[in-house]
């Protein structure tokens, strides 16, 4: 763990600088707007360790596939979200010297994410040769009202001399990726230009052929300095401005940026230009005050929605606000071509592509917390991926409109190249199938299931009907060759949670398809035509699957097993491990992991969490009892499942103490790798550990349930849902549950079993009658 990020309520700070850490801030102190983003890179030369990043949605290269051993049926590229133009760079030269924090003597440095509205601000005061003092001020933001733009200003003033100062100011496409397999240049500069005032660069993407378009205006101001002389220099993908100017002791040179960043994703190649100088134009027009104002109005109205508030635990709600925030900035659903990459705008891990995280983890938070279409985006973009995730299913030799969905993509074609997780970990089908269950459930949406829905359950219905086999021995169906979520254990026969999911979507599609049916006869007999659905033999196929699935269990414990022959294991616990092997798979070969009996994420507990209503609740108990002591949670997806079921089955300590490592997984780095980027689509596991956790939230027949408890060092926490068009607030406190109703028309909600029915605007206070232990 690295425990240095200062408890705020609002704000992540850094104090100190380490350059021991730089490459972990630059990721902690990410900021984007949902179209673009960057990790948190010194605008002025830094010769010291870091990942320089700058990325924008949607734009992407196919990475050709580096393996060992080349296995038929791996893909032939690894699409990557590509680091992009450098709009930030600065150089900044005092007297002769060349400033360089890596180099510099600091003697003073704070950074300071205001996650209230969006701001990266950084203070610091650096001492040159001579003993000469100099200070810098630079704060930069996304704007989220305006998605093209991002603005930054920077302030220099010598503190105890006075001093030549040569500073400069570019954008720059020749930019690299730190990941590339090949070390190729993903990116071919195009055109560039500066005209007066107006300066941009453009280059195309190789292969995929996206273009990209940035455009800079700039401000500078001087306070007891000389005259500056201003140059421009050009270079291919590079256009630069450079000011000198000598500042007496006590003066200050001052720059502001607006750049405007467009790519062909949302605009034709020959707009480019026009598009992205003209916003610039306008922005410094309207001026840096006046935007950041817009910003700061704009984060507000999004907390209004989204913010969890706790009282009484500073680094909970410090924990709990960045996650939120990364969130929000990453993804915002008002374009359902894009999705949720795994590291998001903060790093280039996992190719920023999309994975099930989103529909297992990241669903929930969108539907309750912002418009109802940016949960329906979320699953549209699935079903427009549909015919790709046929295909991935015929190349694997599935037939018959069988969809298997990508481990890993952008596009909709997989392109993940590690055989275990790309062949075997299958599951993910089933987390898209649950996905579109849970909307549902959820919103009321079921005409989702008519355009869209029941399409994709069939095909993956069919994926699962293929993928089974009668065991002549068991006389069961089984699924043999599998990766289950616990990614510490592969190629194994009978995962309990894939063959679970699986059956469970069979039933699932059926029922489905009869709801369709009788809903709209014409919709549903013109799909069956379109997919040449043969009910009769189909469905009854399904249906013998479903009665005669295997799933593994040791009788004497009364426990589902991981997968058959996971009682042979050793029987250890974490407890056994040495803590300096921590985490295992920085520590111990992949052999001696697979052979352990360690867990990495919840994987029987997984089914156990979507599939609660299922499940008594002892049963549940005795699963997370025998299951939890094992795990290592080195997955980012762990935490918060195990929260969940801790407070369901009334373990409030294990409840918390998940709920922490979740919501401060990076801030605190848990696992040692934040330095890579923030565990972006993890996070919502935060939000569902207060809110399906802490609060129990569950939705049974169409009304929201809820059955609280507070930990103890809480006074109190509070949070709103948006639950099919209304919306409530409910503030637990210690000794009391409010729920206030915020429409005009009367809700129903029931808190411990009781049914409340709140009129308009009105409130409810409930006793907490009964606490988690």
């Amino acid at each position: 763990m690295k425990d240095y990020i200062v408890a705020d309520k609002w704000k992540i700070i850094e104090n100190h600088f380490d350059p021991h850490l730089q490459m972990n801030s630059e990721s902690l102190f990410s900021i984007g707007n949902g179209r673009m983003g960057q990790r948190a890179n010194f605008e002025e030369t830094y010769s010291g360790p870091s990942l320089r990043g700058s990325y924008i949605a949607g734009v992407y290269y196919p990475d050709k596939t580096r393996v060992g051993w080349w296995k038929n049926g791996y893909p032939e590229y690894f699409a990557k979200v590509l680091n992009s133009v450098n709009w930030i760079g600065i150089e900044l030269k005092i007297n002769g010297e060349i400033v360089d924090l890596y180099t510099c003597k600091v003697i003073d440095f704070k950074r300071e994410l205001d996650m209230k509205s969006g701001l990266l601000k950084r203070s610091v005061t650096i001492k040159l040769k001579k003993d000469r003092v100099v200070e810098i001020r630079c704060e930069r933001f996304y704007s989220m009202a305006q998605k093209d733009l991002c603005l930054m200003q920077y302030r220099v003033q010598p503190v105890n001399f006075n001093a030549k100062v040569n500073i400069s100011w570019y954008l720059d496409t020749n930019v690299l990726n730190s990941d590339a397999n090949y070390q190729e240049d993903f990116w071919k500069n195009r055109k560039q230009g500066i005209k007066k005032k107006k300066a941009w660069v453009m280059a195309t993407t190789r292969k995929t052929g996206f273009t990209v378009c940035a455009a800079m205006r700039q401000e500078l101001h001087t306070d007891n300095a000389s005259e500056m002389v201003v140059s421009e220099r050009m270079r291919e993908g590079r256009i630069e401005r450079a000011a000198s100017t000598t500042v007496t002791q006590g003066g200050f040179i001052s720059l502001k940026k607006y750049v405007s960043i467009a790519s062909t994703f949302y605009h034709r190649e020959e707009e480019l230009v026009g598009v992205t100088t003209a916003s610039a134009k306008t922005a410094m027009k309207d001026g840096f005050k006046k935007i950041r104002k817009a910003q700061a109005r704009t984060w507000g109205d999004i907390w209004k929605r989204c913010d969890v508030e706790i009282l009484g635990d500073v680094k909970a709600q410090q924990g709990i606000r960045f996650n939120i925030f990364q969130m929000i900035q990453t993804y915002t659903g008002d374009d359902p071509r894009l999705n949720i990459g795994p590291k998001g705008f903060t790093g280039e891990k996992y190719g920023g592509s999309t994975y099930w995280d989103t529909e297992a983890y990241c669903l929930p938070f969108y539907m309750s917390t912002t418009d109802p279409s940016v949960g329906r985006n979320l699953l549209i973009y699935r079903y427009n991926h549909l015919e790709k995730a046929i295909e991935n299913a015929s190349k694997l030799g599935f037939s018959g409109g069988a969809a298997l969905y990508p481990m890993v993509t952008m596009n909709g074609e997989e392109c993940h190249n590690e055989w275990e997780i790309t062949f075997e970990e299958i599951h993910r089908n089933g987390a898209i199938a649950y996905a579109i269950h849970d909307y549902i459930r959820y919103t009321g949406d079921k005409e989702y299931l008519v355009d869209y829905g029941l399409e994709v359950l069939i095909a993956i219905a069919r994926f699962w009907a293929q993928r089974v086999h009668v065991s002549p021995r068991k006389r069961k169906y089984v699924m043999h060759g599998v990766t289950g979520p616990n990614e510490y254990e592969n190629n194994v026969n009978n995962n309990w949670y894939t063959n679970y999911i699986a059956a469970w979507c069979l039933q699932y599609a059926i029922a489905a398809a009869r709801w369709v049916e009788e809903r709209d006869p014409q919709k549903y007999t013109s799909l069956r035509s379109k997919i040449n659905l043969d009910e009769e033999s189909e469905f009854s196929h399904w249906n013998e699957i479903v009665e005669e699935m295997y799933y593994p269990v040791d009788e004497s414990r009364g426990i589902f097993l991981q997968n058959d022959g996971f009682e042979d294991k050793e029987d250890l616990t974490v407890k056994d491990l040495d803590h300096a092997a921590r985490p295992l798979n920085q520590n111990w070969s992949w052999d001696r992991i697979l052979r352990s009996p360690f867990i990495k994420q919840a994987d029987v507990l997984q089914g156990l969490y979507f599939f609660e209503e299922d499940f008594g609740i002892e049963t549940i108990r005795r699963n997370f009892e025998y299951y939890e002591p094992k795990t290592v949670h080195e997955s980012s997806l762990s935490p918060c499942v195990h929260s969940i079921l801790a407070a369901l089955i009334g373990n409030g300590e294990k409840a918390y103490e998940m709920y922490l490592r979740t919501a401060r997984l990076d801030l605190d780095d848990y696992n040692n790798d934040t330095e890579d980027g923030c565990h972006i689509t993890s996070m919502a596991g935060t939000w569902l550990s207060i809110v399906k956790g802490f609060a129990g939230m569950r939705v049974r027949d169409g009304v929201l349930h809820f059955k609280p408890f507070i930990p103890p060092a809480w006074e109190a926490y509070a949070f709103r849902i948006s639950f099919r068009g209304q919306i409530l607030r409910l503030v637990v406190g210690q000794e009391e549950v409010k729920v206030e109703n915020l429409n005009d028309g009367p809700f129903s909600v029931v808190v411990f079993d009781e049914c409340q029915n709140i009129e308009g605007n009105a409130d409810a206070t409930v006793r907490v009658s009964q606490q988690v232990a």
